[in-house]
């Protein structure tokens, strides 16, 4: 089983140990191997070179072990090892390590001086609580590996809990639709074919509303921003809005002979279109900013905002076109 990444500590000097050797850079090879016998130490797999308490080389057991008689310090350490501040995110910092392929890594202040390092176990470990919650992220899941796994496997009286609310939501938004259809009775009674299209476009709008939502809630699962990605997601909402509204117009014209209808039916959906891509990108953002899971919440919700306010959006413009 691996190990739950909630309680691990989050930056470097957290997981840094001075329990290391240690050793000046004029030091002999020899005399430094042989201080080493007899003592523990958290980790000895790399040997910290501080001159007055600045490092300035890492050296491992394994350079040590070859290095020439009568060699130094300075003639097998590293002279520009990786080093991280103390309080870089532990991600970050172990990644620092295996790119420059070395079994540990130090931590420093401003000005050089050694704080600690972060020996091999701990580095892996960090990786390993890393790489778990990234699957994590990738599942869908805003925090760690334990929350998704909590919730795929959590109890029916769990799942109700965390869906229900939000459907009932749904449920209340769904009487309201019928509500503001009811409202445009009239418009509806004196052109019923009206009515015929309003299906089309809910379901259209719901359509490029749920293709962006599922991109904003990927993005945010892996760390991208719902700035990076808005100003091209609002375009292409925009260009598919115009782009079924070329298709729709000519073909409810052509089928029905309704020229105002089919006006009605490009204008609402090139304006749904582009309405349900920014409710789509807000409604995920916002429920990650207050630390909710937008896999639970944000797609009934959205669902219900979309469908209102398609409904609206083409019943007010078929009302003004059509009259």
């Amino acid at each position: 089983m691996t190990a739950d990444p909630e309680p691990m500590l989050r930056t470097a000097i957290e997981h840094a140990t001075n329990s290391v050797p240690l050793a000046r850079p004029d030091d002999d090879v020899g005399a430094v191997l042989d201080a080493l016998r007899g003592r523990r130490f958290d980790s000895a797999a790399v040997i910290a070179v501080c001159r007055d308490g600045v490092l300035v080389g890492l050296a491992t057991v394994e350079r040590l072990l070859a290095a020439p008689p009568r060699s130094t310090m300075a003639d097998v350490m590293d002279t520009d090892p990786p080093v991280v501040a103390p309080h870089t995110h532990q991600e970050r910092a172990a990644w620092a390590a295996v790119h420059r392929d070395e079994p540990g890594l130090a931590v420093v202040d401003d000005a050089g001086r050694f704080l600690g390092l972060i020996p091999p176990q701990r580095l892996l470990a960090v990786l390993l609580a890393e790489h778990d919650e990234d699957l994590a992220r990738l599942g869908g899941f805003l925090g760690t590996a334990s929350a998704a796994r909590a919730a795929s496997q959590e109890r029916v009286t769990r799942r109700l809990w965390h869906r229900l609310p939000w459907l009932l939501v749904g449920l209340a938004g769904a009487m309201l639709a019928a509500g503001v259809v009811g409202a445009f009775e009239e418009a509806l009674r004196a052109n019923v074919l009206l009515a015929f299209f309003v299906p089309a476009v809910v379901y259209l709008a719901d359509a490029v509303g749920t293709q962006t939502e599922t991109l904003v809630v990927r993005g945010l699962s892996v760390g991208v921003q719902v700035g990076r990605i808005a100003v091209r997601e609002v375009i292409t909402g925009g260009l598919i809005g115009v782009l079924l509204a070329a298709v729709a117009g000519p073909v409810t014209f052509w089928i029905w002979g309704d020229a105002e209808v089919a006006t009605a039916v490009a204008i609402a959906l090139l304006a749904a279109c582009g309405v349900a891509t920014i409710v789509a990108m807000v409604l995920p953002w916002l429920f990650s900013a207050m630390r909710l899971d937008p896999v639970y919440g944000s797609g009934p919700l959205a669902t219900v905002a979309q469908d209102l306010l398609s409904i609206l959006i083409y019943l007010e413009t078929a009302t003004a076109i059509v009259g």
